[in-house]
């Protein structure tokens, strides 16, 4: 490993923020130059990042035209939920294999915290729980390689999740579909959890659907 790669792995993480955050939007050109200077960051290590992150699929490398970031589709979005619901499905039942007491707690203090979220119609702070109860399955699961996948494809549909979870009356709809998954999964019982799972990112997948292009 050379001396540059912490900085390198550290860009990497603070450009990709700025995408996620929606500060760098859909389309929009990486000049080099102006991400150097709004990072403090040499050119090789801009251009290394741009890479990563096109590894990822946030940001897509034009031939003579630079990097941009990459627009996802709702098609594409969609096609990604579809995938996430097979990867998930199986994190939903490795868990419930796997989900000690404290852990089962910790699902439920969640749970708890978006019912109230949901009662306040506090969409910021269900979104949030939202991830935060998706990441703790994960975390319980203790698949890194299906977590992987679905932390990178996550990411490429943030800005689709945000429109979601704004949408009136949605998380009316997801809240249940959460407390079945953690039902199944403090229950350890992994072929309800996996099913949970996978109905909850189908109504994903169709409202998605319904929503504009």
């Amino acid at each position: 490993m050379t001396a540059e790669s912490p900085l390198e792995e550290s860009l990497t993480d603070r450009v990709r923020a700025v995408i996620l955050t929606g500060d760098f939007v859909p389309n929009q050109r990486l000049v080099e130059a102006d991400v150097c200077e709004q990072f403090g960051a040499t050119r090789a290590a801009v251009r290394e990042t741009f890479k990563e992150l096109a590894g990822e699929g946030l940001v897509e490398i034009l031939r003579n035209k630079g990097a941009r970031v990459r627009a996802i589709s709702k098609a594409e979005a969609i096609e990604i939920t579809e995938v996430r619901m097979v990867l998930e499905g199986l994190s939903a039942a490795k868990a419930a294999e796997r989900v000690t007491p404290a852990q089962a707690d910790e699902l439920r203090e969640i749970i708890a915290a978006m019912r109230d979220a949901v009662k306040a119609n506090d969409l910021d702070r269900y979104s949030e729980l939202n991830a935060a109860l998706h990441a703790k399955i994960r975390e319980i699961a203790g698949h890194r390689t299906s977590a992987s996948i679905i932390e990178r494809l996550g990411a490429q549909v943030v800005r689709h999740k945000f429109r979601l979870a704004r949408q009136a009356g949605r998380a009316g709809v997801s809240l249940p579909q959460h407390e079945l998954i953690v039902a199944a999964i403090v229950a350890r019982d992994p072929e309800a959890a996996q099913t949970a799972m996978q109905q909850h990112l189908r109504s994903v997948a169709k409202a998605l659907e319904a929503t504009p292009d």
